[in-house]
């Protein structure tokens, strides 16, 4: 299994691209949605990816925006994890084609645990 962390911190790259090895993923970790954009064009797809929402150049809900236009792209799970906990931010994630939503700070568990119930861990 293969995921994309996309954020713009890179302390937070570390964070999560070290815990999805843990999980058994193969980690792509870029700073921005539109660097994101070029990972999955060049491939290989990854079958999740874990996206920050404020971030420099493209923000995390253009990039999910863009990857659900891309028929090809569908089958990527996308997961927001941000500080974004406004209710409406949510709600437009998700109605933009996220499929889970994890507001930072997190513990592994919340990761995890989302990745289970997307059949993903």
């Amino acid at each position: 299994m293969r995921a994309l962390v996309i954020d713009d911190s890179r302390a937070m790259r570390t964070i999560l691209s070290r815990l999805m090895q843990g999980l058994g993923y193969d980690v792509e970790a870029v700073g921005d949605g539109a660097e994101a954009l070029d990972a999955v064009r060049r491939g290989p797809r990854p079958d999740v990816a874990l996206v920050d929402w404020n971030m420099p150049v493209m923000d995390g809900l253009e990039f999910v925006t863009r990857v659900r236009k891309v028929p090809e792209w569908r089958d990527i799970t996308l997961m927001m994890v941000t500080t974004e906990s406004e209710h409406g931010q949510i709600v437009r994630a998700l109605a933009a084609g996220a499929h889970e939503y994890v507001i930072k700070p997190f513990s592994p568990d919340d990761i995890a645990d989302k990745l289970r119930l997307l059949g993903l861990a």
